[in-house]
């Protein structure tokens, strides 16, 4: 290629070159003018945004500090500022002069700000200054730390901010929290989420836990309401159940803030309180008294079922609880009132008591239909006034009947010669009567002045001296050990030279019964008869000794002339006939002697209680037939017939056959000696209920009755000879074999002696019956 070639080449190269030059700067114009633009819009943006972040600050009453190495710029809110400075009592409005005394404020709070400083540690508290509260919140970005400050000046100053506010909702033992329209929690302190055992409320919302869905739906109710709504709940609160109070307030702003309060245990004493009042009720509705509530309205409030009975009132019309003065008036024109003169001035004084508040004493009405009521008045600890009547006619009458009994029992005492105290169970002399005073020499005064055990001893010390006397005697009254109250029964030397019997005995309601007796004069002539006894004693053995050896004496003899006799009497025709009969004679004579000292005898061992039955089984009949075959000649010579009764099932009898037949020879003895000539004997016996009854009568001349109620006694029919032991003798062996003799007889119309024997006879002892003396 050429040069012009080259030439033209270079030329068209520089002219691309240049026109792409001017391209790309047009180009590069273009772009700096959007870039202009945009920078410009962002200028506005921020100069918007600045005007708007100075407008929100001085709106909000806060200023806004950039602190950089310790020094202090004011980023907005210049009023705010004055007025921080003017809280703080500061003379200059000045950023770095604020930050200078937020620092000298307290040491807490330098050490917070130079944390903010050095390691862009927020910070929040509030300073108080002379005029107001300053609020400080503190953060950190990049390399500034950024302050804001509010004042609160006046009335308002002591208002918590939300922080601290949010701080103590936090302490609370129960839960609180904020609430949405919906009733879902929105902020919730410590206690809330212990409860539902949640770290934080989103954890909570996350898990669907809530701490109640009834106070959930309280808190909606009352957002949708815009009402204060309240609720009490039984809920599972930190392992037990407990009673909370749900109170949801709607908030300014929006919002419902929920507040718990424990009512556990004023919910439980409510129920205890409810409980016993219906006890404390049905308690009243048993008691036989009327018992009446009146409310501080003087209505009725309530009345047992005594009270409507005691005055007629119905049921029906005490429910509608009618008040004080409508009930009295009922009573009235029922005539169930007291009467009085003035009922106006009455009834007045009655309504008048509630506005008394001590108790007043008690009240009798009597009642025009006889009856006596007690009325006892007293203020009801729940305003108002309680009631209570009680009918003590009854109660009168047995007092009045008690006093009167009190009055014969010592009117009974009195008559006594025992001296007579009777002392309670706390040593207090009861009751005493007048031997008493005589006894112990005491005068009704000093025996008043005394009054108890200890009094009564000091009196009567002097007459007996014995301290360990009265010791036994205050234990036998104070002593509540029953084995001490047991009764006793002793005797003491008084220093006069008395004896006296002293008794205790333990009474019914705790007292104790002491009674003194002088026995003196007994004791003198118990030792009198105690000789007299030893002597009688001496003397009757002296007397069964003598009739022991005079018996015994007499016996050897009138053997030995028995013997003779009977030899005599068959001795045939060797001795004329007169010389027979004496010796038939003297055999009679001798026989019946030789009786009578058998009678004699055995008396002698019944009074002595040594005679031995020898029991066994006789037969009736037999012993009847022999007594009758016995007795047959002497009823013979005395020409009385001797008539034997069959003793048609009568059978045996269990008894001493020796003694039995001994009872039938005396009274056969008896009936043929009393029966004359050409009379009647009758032997009989007959069976009864447990017993057999022997009977032996006669058709004599009877027994006169001035005799008859001596007639088994000793020494009585001795015309007949004999010592008149016979029908004594009777009724002793028939006493000893348990049975008993019974006497039927007129004069002139015969005896009739009946032995009631029992059928199992036992030997019985026989008291000492003794001679006549």
């Amino acid at each position: 290629m050429d040069a012009h070639e080259l030439m033209l080449a270079a030329a068209a190269g520089a002219v691309s070159l240049a026109i792409s030059a001017v391209l790309w700067a047009f180009a590069q114009r273009k772009a700096a003018d959007r870039r202009v633009a945009d920078l410009q819009a962002r200028i506005r943006q921020l100069e918007t945004g600045a005007e708007t972040a100075q407008a929100s600050a001085e709106a909000f009453d806060s200023a806004l500090l950039a602190v950089e190495d310790g020094q202090a710029l004011l980023a907005s809110g210049e009023e705010s500022l004055g007025i921080c400075c003017q809280a703080l009592g500061l003379s200059e409005t000045d950023p770095q002069y604020l930050l200078n005394a937020l620092m000298r404020a307290d040491p807490d709070h330098a050490r917070r700000l130079r944390g903010l400083f050095e390691r862009g540690e927020a910070c929040a508290f509030e300073v108080k200054g002379p005029a107001g509260v300053v609020t400080v919140e503190g953060r950190a970005a990049g390399a500034l730390a950024w302050l804001r400050v509010s004042a609160v000046l006046g009335e308002d100053q002591g208002l918590p901010t939300a922080p601290r506010f949010a701080a103590f909702l936090n302490t609370r033992a129960y839960p609180a929290w904020i609430a949405a329209a919906d009733g879902s929690p929105v902020w919730v302190n410590a206690a809330w989420l212990k409860a539902v055992d949640a770290g934080s409320l989103d954890e909570a919302a996350q898990r669907g836990v809530a701490f109640d869905r009834g106070a959930d739906a309280i808190a909606s109710e009352a957002a949708n309401m815009g009402q204060r709504r309240e609720a009490l709940r039984w809920l599972s609160f930190g392992g037990r159940r407990r009673a909370f109070l749900i109170a949801a307030q709607p908030l300014e702003g929006g919002g419902v803030g929920v507040w718990t309060d424990d009512l556990t245990e004023l919910e439980e004493a409510r129920e205890d309180t409810k409980r016993n009042v219906e006890a404390h009720d049905e308690t009243l509705n048993r008691l036989d008294d009327a018992v009446v509530i009146f409310d501080g309205a003087k209505r009725l409030k309530y009345n047992n079922t005594a009270f409507a009975e005691l005055w007629g009132l119905e049921p029906a019309w005490l429910t509608e609880r009618p008040t004080h003065g409508e009930i009295l008036d009922r009573l009235r024109q029922r005539r169930r009132l007291p009467e009085t003169a003035d009922y106006a001035k009455w009834k007045a004084a009655e309504l008048g008591r509630y506005e008394r508040l001590e108790s007043e004493p008690d009240d009798l009405w009597s009642l025009p239909d006889g009856r006596t009521l007690r009325v006892v008045r007293q203020p009801h600890p729940l305003g108002g006034l309680l009631l209570l009547f009680a009918d003590i006619t009854g109660e009168l009458k047995l007092k009045a009947q008690y006093n009167a009994l009190i009055q014969v029992q010592q009117a009974t005492l009195d008559k006594l010669s025992d001296a007579v105290a009777v002392f309670g169970s706390d040593g207090r002399l009861r009751l005493h009567n007048e031997s008493f005073e005589r006894f112990w020499n005491l005068t009704p005064l000093q025996i008043e002045a005394a009054g108890d055990f200890e009094g009564m001893v000091e009196l009567c010390v002097p007459k007996l001296h014995d301290l360990a006397f009265w010791k036994e005697l205050k234990g036998r009254v104070a002593d509540p050990d029953p084995a001490a109250r047991m009764p006793i029964t002793g005797e003491a030397q008084t220093s006069d030279d008395r004896v006296i019997e002293y008794r205790t005995r333990p009474l019914p309601d705790g007292a104790t019964l002491i009674a003194f007796t002088d026995v003196t004069d007994a004791r003198r002539l118990e030792s009198a008869l105690a000789d007299r006894e030893q002597a009688l004693t001496e003397a009757e053995r002296l007397k069964r000794d003598f009739v022991g050896n005079v018996s015994y004496e007499l016996r050897t003899p009138l053997t030995t002339i028995i013997g003779y006799s009977e030899l005599l009497e068959h001795s045939g025709d060797a001795l004329p006939e007169r010389a027979r009969g004496y010796a038939a004679s003297v055999k009679t004579a001798a026989t019946q002697l030789a009786r009578s000292i058998d009678d004699v005898l055995d008396m002698a061992q019944i009074d002595a209680d040594e005679m031995a039955l020898d029991l066994g089984p006789v037969n009736v009949a037999e012993l009847m037939l022999e007594t009758a075959s016995r007795w047959k000649p002497q009823a013979e010579a005395a020409k009385v017939s001797i008539m034997l009764t069959p003793p048609d099932g009568v059978g045996e009898i269990r008894g001493d056959r020796r003694r039995l037949a001994q009872i039938l020879d005396h009274l056969m003895e008896n009936a043929i000696g009393q029966t004359p000539a050409g009379g009647t004997v009758t032997l009989a016996a007959r069976k009864a209920l447990g017993e057999v009854q022997l009977q032996v009568s006669d058709t004599g001349r009877g027994i006169p009755f001035h005799v008859q109620a001596h007639i088994f006694d000793r020494f009585i029919g001795r015309e007949r000879g004999g010592p008149g032991l016979g029908l004594a003798l009777v009724k002793a062996l028939t006493e000893l074999h348990g049975g008993w003799v019974a006497l039927e007889s007129e004069p002139g119309a015969g005896a009739a002696f009946t032995c009631h024997l029992p059928e199992e006879a036992q030997a019985v002892s026989q008291p000492e019956l003794g001679f006549a003396r």
